[in-house]
């Protein structure tokens, strides 16, 4: 250290101010993404990119973009946009993803929440209000990857208890981070690891008021997206050969753990609608209806225990 230097000043000189604003960063990443293949919106991918740099937002965003940047600010922005380059999904550069209420953190360990399985949520919702006979209902989320079903059932619906299951370890940890987001509102969550309902404590057998799962539904010969191939977990997305094996084994056994009129909602594929009603048929569920999303494609299956 030199003479007349102290503690707080070597710390200040490890983050100095440099010699370019944050709006000129701006303009330099909208240009570098606008090169990248697979970018559809430079324009905004840069502003989240910039945000997540400078940590600036809301207000602060108008206010601060003339303010020089840092050097770790501008390191951590050269970062984002050579992984952005290298095809990684943006919300895995960003670190972190709204879904409904939530801001959820994911990466390369979990799938990336999509607005379908936001438009299930309201699907379940629906289902727990209509079946709730007391405000402590039991919700089991299974296969719950970063937690984004069972922790925004948790968020709108506090009085409820919630377990949220996974059979990868890696997955539940992205989980346990984003429940404890959820503070005190996550107090009646409960995690557990373990293939689909063998993760579930025996005595809520025929005691679950909503089963809801995002299960992997891709066949295996199913072309994907580079973005989606190279950078999602496979495990997440396809389950065998046909597609259908995780909701053999889920519909299969959800009439053990439902309580009578419980409900089960499943996220189908745009195309497995007449299959997955038929294993629900099989196992005895009723009031079997298939719910479409937004692009009017079909995306959610609901059943009933009788």
């Amino acid at each position: 250290m030199t003479e007349g230097s102290s503690d707080e000043d070597q710390r200040d000189g490890e983050d100095l101010e440099g010699t370019i604003s944050w709006r000129e960063l701006l303009a330099e990443a909208i240009d570098a993404l606008g090169r990248v293949e697979g970018v559809e919106a430079p324009d905004l991918e840069g502003r989240w990119i910039v945000e997540e740099a400078s940590g600036l937002e809301g207000a602060e965003w108008v206010l601060g973009l003339d303010d020089l940047a840092t050097q770790r600010g501008v390191a951590h922005l050269d970062a984002m946009l050579q992984r952005r380059a290298g095809g990684a999904p943006i919300q895995y550069v960003l670190g972190h993803w709204p879904f409904r209420t939530l801001d959820l953190l994911v990466d390369e360990r979990v799938l990336i929440p999509r607005p379908e399985t936001e438009q299930v949520v309201e699907v379940a919702l629906a289902e727990l209000d209509r079946l709730a006979s007391s405000p402590s209902a039991t919700v089991v989320d299974l296969g719950t990857g970063s937690g984004a079903i069972g922790l925004a059932i948790a968020s709108e619906r506090p009085k409820v208890d919630v377990w949220i299951t996974d059979r990868s370890p890696d997955a539940l940890a992205v989980a346990r981070a984003n429940l404890a987001g959820l503070g005190m509102g996550g107090r009646r969550v409960r995690v557990a690891e373990g293939d689909w309902f063998a993760a579930l404590d025996g005595s809520l057998a025929a005691g679950v008021d909503l089963i809801v799962s995002n299960p992997p539904y891709v066949a295996a010969d199913e072309e994907l997206a580079a973005s989606v191939r190279d950078w999602e977990p496979a495990g997440a997305l396809v389950p065998g050969p046909t597609g259908l094996e995780a909701y053999e084994r889920i519909v299969a056994e959800a009439v053990t753990w439902l309580r009578p009129g419980g409900a089960l909602v499943l996220e189908i594929g745009s195309t497995q609608a007449l299959s997955v009603r038929a294993l629900a048929d099989e196992a005895g569920l009723t009031d079997v209806r298939v719910v479409p999303d937004l692009a009017g494609l079909d995306r959610a299956l609901v059943a009933r225990r009788p």
